[in-house]
């Protein structure tokens, strides 16, 4: 009788190992796709801006049609990479084609900035100066975002990496997750806009 009851015992706290094991996993997991959500507000903000800049500045550069439209292409690109990512941000095919959309994108940004610097009367319109402050506050808030995701992503990937809770990750279904990092060195300077 004396054996049973220290089966049972054992049994019970291993269950309950199991289930602290599995539901901190969960907690940390959904931390880091609400972190995602937060990358996707500001990116979907910066997607939007992007057109309306573009198509302000059409006016004032009419021989720059080929920059415009690569910002355009490379804006689309990303918005539907981002609208996959966020669909499951933990799918790391996903994040990995985000990563390379936006790293496109902010090359072609870098372009149509070093653009922006040949046109005098470009630089000197107010709705041109306003769309470039408020794209400026939003990659800011994309940065503090990314950072936010790219922690939680670490505390879930470190708790699913140590043990004994990597007994349990793999067979529960709790993979890798992708951080949000800078892959190109393009991406990686900031843009030079004087205006």
């Amino acid at each position: 009788m004396v054996e049973f009851v220290i089966v049972t015992v054992i049994i019970i706290l291993l269950i309950a190992i199991v289930v602290g094991i599995y539901n901190k996993l969960i907690k940390l997991r959904n931390r880091y796709k609400n972190a995602f959500a937060q990358i996707d507000v500001q990116l979907k903000r910066r997607y939007d801006l992007i057109p309306n800049l573009v198509e302000s500045a059409k006016t004032y550069m009419k021989h720059e049609r080929e920059t415009l439209k690569n910002v355009i292409m490379a804006r689309n690109q990303a918005f539907s990479a981002n609208k996959q990512a966020a669909a499951n941000p933990g799918d790391p095919s996903t994040m990995k084609d985000l990563l390379g959309a936006e790293g496109i994108l902010s090359g072609a940004m870098s372009k149509l900035f070093a653009v922006f610097e040949q046109y005098p009367d470009l630089k000197a319109n107010q709705t041109i100066a306003q769309l470039m402050e408020e794209l400026t506050s939003t990659e800011n808030k994309v940065s503090f975002a990314r950072q936010a995701y790219n922690d939680s992503v670490m505390s879930y990937n470190t708790a699913r990496e140590t043990f004994p809770n990597v007994l349990l990750s793999a067979p529960f279904g709790f993979n890798e997750a992708v951080l949000f990092e800078v892959t190109n060195e393009v991406e990686r300077e900031a843009p030079k806009v004087k205006f």
